[in-house]
């Protein structure tokens, strides 16, 4: 299996990578996501090699939401994260913004021997305007480091249902609060990708 198997882009580091990072996209994105993009050069910077790379239903169109099973798509992530072991020798973390986010902590959960640690951005805890409908049953088996980073004005959970969801998180948890940012991680005041890769590495530490 190849990068090209997983319709996988690779930033390279100079010299041997500390590791492999693999990160996926949200619902509607791709792997060309600006936010995606941005943190594989900071991890690239860092001495890792980053991928970001499409889920199964991003392979099969350009656009539009997710199509056929979130099954499929783990199975995309599974995929993923076996091959990164084969990139090179490190850990290996794992994770995606939003959508790619939450089917990477359900692989995480199932497949704790396949990443080190979890790199959530944006997770959507819940649909816009329904808190009591959490997307959380699974916490409960995630054993690795996770790292959230999430805006203080997402509409698909605030900062303290974060803070409550992560408590069901068996392993260690670290939440980096981008303040004013919404679903996008937009801030035009600090550096999200640099915080967030500190907080990883602070993690794995």
């Amino acid at each position: 299996m190849s990068l090209d198997d997983i319709a996988g882009v690779a930033h390279e580091p100079d010299g041997t990578p500390a590791g492999v990072v693999m990160l996926t996209h949200g619902a509607g994105g791709s792997r060309e996501s600006p936010l995606l993009i941005r943190i594989c050069d900071e991890w690239a910077s860092r001495g890792w090699l980053a991928v970001r790379y499409n889920l199964p239903y991003r392979r099969r169109r350009p656009k539009g939401p997710p199509s056929g099973s979130a099954a499929g798509d783990r199975d995309g992530i599974v995929e993923a994260l076996t091959l990164a072991r084969t990139l090179a020798g490190g850990p290996v973390i794992a994770g995606g913004h939003s959508y790619g986010g939450r089917q990477t902590s359900m692989v995480a959960a199932e497949h704790p021997d396949l990443l080190d640690l979890l790199t959530l951005f944006s997770y959507p805890l819940h649909p816009p305007g329904k808190p009591d409908r959490l997307r959380t049953e699974h916490f409960g088996g995630i054993t690795v480091p996770t790292v959230f980073t999430h805006g203080t004005s997402d509409p698909f959970g605030g900062i303290d249902e974060v803070r409550d969801a992560a408590n069901g998180i068996a392993g260690p948890v670290e939440i980096v609060e981008i303040t004013g940012a919404r679903h996008d991680l937009g801030s035009k005041t600090l550096d999200v990708p640099t915080l967030a890769v500190d907080a990883a590495l602070r993690a794995l530490r």
